[in-house]
């Protein structure tokens, strides 16, 4: 039996992008388990309006005390060394636009029903953190369905209608109710759960403890 590992996380969420490279680390580090990782949505801020606003003066708004701008460029700047060894080239400077994520989330999952959902997850983060796109622009999305070999005519066909609105909906309706405040979070199974972006030596142990604690069956 698979260990199903739920990754929840947010598209314009940095932690996730590290978070994504670390869990699939950690999935190389226990190569006799079969693991099956699967990813959620999470809307960090859904109020965002659908166009999104402009990047710096959420950030102001969000960081608007001296304290919180400190913290904001320590972790800020954590980010770009953790990235560094990780590959992930981030550069927060190039953003402008803060977008509405849930456009992109409806994209990875289409993506993920033709097992791309991490190739999905990868091009969306990079085109965020890295290219400074606006994810939230149907425009932009289409193309980088495109770039993964999902038919951008149908992709922009769905985002032009309510398609999957309601299981987005759904799916993070259910993931805020279990408690999840904070991303990424990772869930095995539906039994054991592990948050933040954890080391790839964290994960792995996370990963071997669900492998050794299978679900009961029930009948």
């Amino acid at each position: 039996m698979p260990v199903v590992i739920e990754m929840v996380s947010d598209l314009v969420c940095p932690w996730c992008w590290l978070g994504k490279r670390r869990i699939e680390a950690a999935i190389a580090m226990v190569p006799d388990v079969e693991v099956q990782l699967l990813f959620r949505p999470y809307e960090l801020d859904p109020t965002i309006p659908a166009g999104g606003v402009d990047y710096k003066d959420y950030m102001r708004k969000a960081f608007s005390s001296p304290e919180a701008k400190e913290r904001s460029g320590a972790m800020r700047q954590a980010l770009i060394d953790y990235g560094a060894a990780e590959g992930i080239p981030y550069r927060f400077d190039g953003i402008t636009r803060r977008p509405n994520s849930f456009d992109a989330h409806r994209v990875v999952h289409w993506a993920q029903g033709q097992h791309k959902g991490a190739a999905a997850k990868e091009a969306l983060f990079r085109a965020f953190f890295h290219d400074g796109r606006d994810i939230g622009d149907h425009g932009v999305l289409v193309d980088i369905a495109r770039q993964i070999g999902l038919d951008p005519t149908i992709v922009a066909d769905l985002l032009s209608t309510d398609a999957d609105v309601v299981t987005i909906r759904a799916e993070e309706k259910f993931f805020r109710e279990l408690g999840i405040t904070g991303v990424p979070t990772y869930i095995a199974n539906r039994q054991f759960a592990a948050q933040g972006a954890e080391t790839p030596e964290k994960l792995a142990r996370f990963i071997l403890h669900a492998a050794e604690h299978p679900p009961t069956a029930t009948a």
